[in-house]
């Protein structure tokens, strides 16, 4: 069964009786990510304006994003831009563990989203508190399970927690997102000349 494509960016709500392997699969092609959902790419596009920036897709970010692209099937936030920063704020309470990559760039999106999409950031990071995330997980044994029983297990219905204490652990992180933010800005920079490059070499290969 195919899951439900809401209008405008990508987001789905998927049939709990899906395998997240049947569920990972459709997902892979609404998103039009390809069937290993770009897992074996060297190269990983961002874009400064107009500018695409390639990011290598490093072993870790590879790790990392296997997780990542099932907590989007789970919690049903979208792959666009404010639904990036929410799963960001989601997964870092409900835990990155020893994903260094997932910690970087999940920081970063709360910081970004902070700004964004305060209300939005804030409540999927109060969310993720009393949840768990799938990292560190056995990941074929998670892909076997239905969606529906990993939610229910990882995902329990509750109330949203609130309070000086979350609100606290909040500001914390949106600072030390900030300084993540600082130091990725250096580094893409870094790669602006490569991203040139590879717009150039785009171009001259389809007037090839």
């Amino acid at each position: 069964m195919n899951p439900l494509i809401y209008g405008g960016a990508v987001g789905t709500s998927y049939d709990p009786t899906m395998t997240l392997r049947e569920a990972r699969a459709c997902y892979f092609q609404n998103n039009g990510f390809g069937e290993d959902g770009g897992y074996g790419a060297a190269w990983v596009d961002f874009k400064l304006g107009s500018v695409p920036m390639p990011f290598p897709n490093t072993k870790e970010r590879v790790r990392a994003v296997r997780y990542h692209d099932l907590h989007h099937i789970l919690t049903d936030y979208r792959t666009d831009t404010l639904g990036e920063f929410e799963i960001s704020a989601w997964e870092i309470t409900a835990g990155c563990r020893d994903f260094w990559a997932a910690w970087v760039l999940n920081l970063a999106g709360v910081a970004a989203g902070s700004l964004v999409c305060p209300r939005r950031t804030y409540r999927a990071f109060a969310y993720g508190l009393g949840t768990r995330s799938l990292y560190g997980e056995d990941l074929e044994v998670q892909l076997a399970r239905t969606v529906g029983e990993v939610r229910a297990e990882r995902l329990p219905a509750g109330t949203i927690p609130s309070g000086v204490t979350v609100a606290a652990r909040f500001l914390g992180t949106v600072v030390v997102g900030v300084a993540t933010i600082i130091a990725l800005t250096v580094l893409v920079v870094a790669l602006v000349p490569f991203g040139v490059l590879a717009g150039w070499l785009r171009k001259r290969k389809v007037r090839a």
